[in-house]
């Protein structure tokens, strides 16, 4: 492990870089409640095999970046998007192509449009528009996300009620079993849970407030921007894909069929290799 503690608004945050600095630099940002464990090491030396500089991190409250008091959060939304911009600065980069999951593709979004000049492409997997602005009514998770979510139970203050409920999650957004490595999963868990400063304060994600900002609207993005989307998302089903595609001028929309919600390993080579051709230069 190469990890690196920076100083960002005020706060410390763990990031890792992967590859060579004079390679196209690629910033990976994960959702809500997921260390930068969740981009596997072994995805982020394939994108750093391609000929690109990749630095992942952990958020606020996740791993082993600052955190704050159960119940607490002491940021809003818009202090993750600014923890982004900052992280491009620590490692003295002016761009980076950005690659964003699930709610990292919102935050993706709102640094393309808070912080225009540090983001030479957006990558938006697994996500939503992060803005109003879309005129259509777009589905409701499916029932078989609604009913985890209604009825999984878990004692945050026992790391094996942890594990459980996060691989039975993960199993639920992967959208098929064959894309659902179980074993590898539960390791994965393991160690960001046995790796966190306190695993217990990822709950400060679900209660993260809006910081109110009024923003420029996701049209005025004019860097290109790819979106990748499974087309068996349980938590963002495809239309919500299709209706982000249409807000931003000029994106393109790559459907991965019978794909869940994340990066999966079954997905490992197909979006290296979309990324890869995004992020030229």
């Amino acid at each position: 492990m190469t990890e690196r503690m920076i100083e960002a608004n005020g706060v410390e945050l763990c990031t890792e870089p992967f590859g060579d600095p004079a390679d196209p630099p690629i910033l990976l940002i994960m959702g809500i409640g997921g260390s930068m464990l969740w981009w596997e090491e072994s995805w982020c030396r394939m994108l750093a095999s391609g000929g690109r500089y990749v630095i992942r991190y952990d958020h606020r409250d996740t791993g082993r970046s600052v955190t704050y008091p159960p119940g607490r959060p002491g940021y809003t939304g818009g202090d993750l998007v600014a923890d982004a911009a900052a992280v491009v600065d620590a490692y003295g980069i002016r761009s980076a192509h950005v690659v964003g999951v699930s709610a990292g593709g919102a935050f993706a979004q709102l640094l393309a449009v808070d912080f225009p000049d540090r983001v030479r492409s957006l990558v938006l997997i697994s996500t939503t528009s992060a803005l109003p602005g879309v005129d259509r009514e777009l589905p409701s998770p499916t029932e078989e996300f609604g009913r985890f979510v209604a009825t999984a139970q878990v004692d945050w203050s026992e790391p094996e009620s942890v594990i459980d409920y996060l691989v039975e999650y993960s199993r639920m957004l992967a959208g098929t079993e064959r894309r659902f490595d179980e074993a590898a999963t539960r390791e994965l868990v393991r160690r960001d849970v046995e790796r966190a400063r306190d695993f217990a304060t990822i709950q400060n994600h679900d209660a993260i407030p809006d910081d109110g900002r009024s923003r420029a609207p996701l049209s005025s993005i004019s860097v290109p921007v790819l979106v990748i989307h499974g087309t068996a998302d349980p938590m963002f089903p495809f239309a919500h894909a299709q209706a982000l595609t249409d807000e931003i001028p000029d994106a393109r929309l790559r459907p991965l069929a019978g794909a869940g919600h994340g990066v999966y390993r079954a997905d490992w080579e197909a979006l290296v290799s979309a990324i890869l051709e995004h992020t030229v230069g």
